[in-house]
């Protein structure tokens, strides 16, 4: 009771000041006030002298609904920093927070570390020089997060005279003192950590009878599932926690933060702990470490992935022309099957370990960047349109790929590089498609060790590239490969309209991407590149008979001229087409644009949601659109259940559809989650049936 009782007297000058409005006193700077929060830089004493341990802090009066971070913000957000410089009479410097206990925030599957209302982030700064003033200034960035997050930053000045006063006794003294009290002590429990995840308390005082609830709170992210309960066992003279571990984050052998004891009054102490060194398992099955059991599945669905990728819409163009190389194949040598078969796998799995890389380090530097990012590029999708063209024109006959210069040999080449170019235009044409247990095995790439998603994206090629592989160096397949013959001709041109119905797709999602201008540049680059293609193959064809010509020497100026206008033409996409607004789609009956804020609001009104997250370059979306959601049977049932269909469209880049994806363990489209009344989401699978959707709403 005299606890409380100090506590509500230390408090009391706090309240006092926020509900007079007073001014800020010398001991507290301008502040920096936004639309979610004021923050102003505040120290203990308004005064300083020589050999002082000044506390200084950032004080933010959150508004209601607002919250900012620990020092592990948990599933999101990011924890705050402060660096303090004295300068003057005095120096010093700081920038370690001494956080207080947080609070848990728990929200759409995501657990939060978190603080709201008035909260001080304090430092303790020890001054250094002869006595006299001092000039702090000080620079802090932290994040606000209600609905949405705000990332917000500061620049604050102090100036504090000489002289000598008691800690605490300026106006936002009582400040530090309530964050003190608010802060965690040392625990005065030896702690340990079992392999499993069994996290232990023992010593004087625990007991059934002192201890009603407790919860740990990691100092690091990633280590823990901090969402899952935490089973509590109490006895006296212990206590333990059950926690899970993460698939394939690494197992600690040390654990350090915060355990909340709860008495059966609701009183809570705050004890910092630091488990002792993990002890090895005794009893533990011979085995793969779980990390290391985690990866391999990892790998596992990483490898299926990409071979059920074979049978997504957006690679049958390149699988047409696959097939048609092991047609021509079908008379050859088991060693040139095999070199072809290896050539396809190299670029294949090099051009997935360029993905993953350039992933990795999107990641790294904080872009949002998921799979199939590319085609969020204007730029890259109306070059990969072109590139489908000109492959058409080839099979078409109009131009054929050679190795020789004018004049020489222009017979032309079907070997190792055109293998490896054909391998990387299948990846390039497959990202747009997500194939079920690779949205995990991308998760896993992008959230572990570089090392790790190298390993995971080479696993993902080599089930692309696998089925070829198998055809070309298993005896029995490689056997029964068709003859080649003059059906091959036919087959060869068939397979250029597969190509040019890819590239019109193409140009459809350039302009949602960014309206109707963009078609000229798109479809008159086409045109010059076929022009380019038909120059190329008539000089030729030319070449071949009477060697370089004048003609023929003309004609590769002209297309080598109609190549680089293309390729500035593209360039200045983004400069002269961009300011263009998309072509505003008719808005669809019935379907809600996704926002955080709007799905929160539904959720709060008990409303149930079905989130479609997609994007104009998903072929596995529209098809999902297509074959079971725009269903007369799904439909029905949505409207039967009063059903909020909301749709989120990635087609370009935006950043609260990157977030929602990754708090889902997803990083690419397409992502369906289902919210049932007053009830946390469900996530459909990647390829939706008209049955899965009608058992899930159930």
């Amino acid at each position: 009771m005299l606890r409380k009782l100090s506590f509500l007297v230390l408090s009391l000058p706090v309240f006092l000041f926020a509900l007079g409005n007073a001014p800020a006193s010398a001991a507290e700077s301008q502040p920096v006030i936004s639309s979610h929060d004021n923050a102003t830089l505040v120290t203990d004493r308004d005064a300083v002298a020589a050999g002082d341990t000044l506390h200084v802090g950032l004080r933010l009066q959150l508004k209601p609904g607002w919250h900012t971070y620990w020092l592990n913000a948990g599933d999101a957000g990011e924890p705050p920093t402060l660096k303090v410089t004295a300068s003057g009479a005095m120096t010093g410097q700081s920038e370690t927070i001494n956080f207080p206990t947080p609070v848990r925030i728990s929200e759409g599957g995501l657990m939060s570390y978190a603080y709201t209302g008035d909260v001080l982030l304090p430092q303790a700064l020890k001054l250094e020089g002869q006595a006299g003033g001092v000039t702090l200034k000080a620079h802090a960035e932290w994040l606000v997060c209600a609905a949405t997050c705000v990332p917000e930053q500061g620049d604050f000045t102090l100036d504090l005279p000489a002289g000598k006063v008691a800690a605490n006794s300026s106006a936002e003294g009582p400040l530090f003192v309530h964050a003190a009290q608010a802060s965690p002590v040392p625990s005065p429990f030896a702690a340990s950590l079992a392999p499993d995840g069994l996290l232990s308390l023992s010593g004087k005082g625990l007991s059934p009878a002192s201890i009603d609830r407790a919860w740990f709170m990691p100092s690091e992210t990633g280590i823990i599932d901090q969402v899952a309960a935490q089973k509590l066992g109490v006895s006296e003279g212990g206590l333990t926690l059950k926690l899970n571990w993460i698939d394939a984050a690494h197992k600690p052998t040390v654990l350090s933060g915060i355990v909340v004891l709860q008495d059966k009054a609701g009183q809570q102490t705050a004890l910092w702990i630091k488990t002792s060194q993990m002890a090895a398992a005794q009893s533990a099955p011979a085995g793969p470490a779980p990390a290391e059991a985690a990866l391999w599945r990892m790998l596992v669905f990483a490898f299926l992935g990409g071979l059920i990728l074979n049978l997504m819409p957006c690679v049958f163009p390149v699988l047409a022309m696959k097939a048609f190389s092991l047609a021509r194949l079908g008379g050859s040598h088991r060693h040139e099957q095999i070199r072809s078969a290896l050539a396809y796998t190299t670029g294949v799995m090099g051009s997935f370990a360029a993905l993953g890389v350039a992933m990795i380090v999107l990641r790294s530097v904080g872009s949002a960047a998921g799979w199939g990012f590319q085609f969020q590029s204007p730029i890259f999708v109306i070059g990969v349109a072109w590139l489908l063209v000109m492959m058409a024109l080839n099979l078409l006959g109009v131009f054929e790929v050679t190795l020789g210069r004018i004049g020489q040999d222009v017979t032309p080449r079907h070997g190792v590089w055109g293998d490896m170019l054909t391998g990387l235009l299948a990846v390039i044409v497959a990202t747009p498609c997500t194939a079920p247990f690779m949205g995990a095995a991308i998760a896993a790439a992008l959230g572990g060790p570089a090392w790790a998603g190298l390993a995971l994206f080479l696993a993902m090629g080599f089930g692309l590239a696998s089925p070829y592989v198998a055809i070309a160096t298993i005896p029995f397949l490689a056997r029964h490969m068709p003859k080649p013959g003059a059906w091959m001709a036919v087959l060869k041109q068939a397979l250029a309209f597969p190509l040019l119905g890819t590239a019109v797709w193409l140009f459809w999602v350039a302009c949602v991407q960014r309206g109707a201008m963009i078609l000229p540049v798109g479809l008159g680059g086409a045109v010059g590149l076929g022009l380019v293609a038909w120059l190329f193959g008539t000089t030729q064809r030319q070449a071949m008979i009477k060697g370089a010509t004048p003609a023929v020497v003309f004609g590769r100026v002209v297309a080598v001229v109609v190549l680089v206008l293309a390729g500035i033409s593209l360039a200045r996409i983004d400069n002269g087409v961009a300011a263009n607004a998309p072509v505003d789609a008719k808005a669809e009956t019935g379907v809600v644009a996704y926002s955080p804020e709007r799905l929160a609001a539904l959720r709060d009104e008990g409303k149930p949601v079905f989130i479609d997250m997609t994007a104009a370059w998903c072929i596995t979306c529209m098809v999902n659109e297509r074959v079971a959601l725009q269903s007369a049977p799904v439909q029905k049932a949505f409207e039967a259940q009063g059903m909020t269909y909301m749709k989120g469209d990635w087609t370009n880049r935006d950043e609260s559809i990157s977030a929602f994806l990754r708090a889902h363990g997803r990083d690419g489209v397409p992502l369906y989650v289902y919210y049932a009344p007053h009830k946390e989401g469900v996530v459909l699978p990647q390829i939706l049936t008209v049955s899965g959707v009608l058992d899930a709403i159930k």
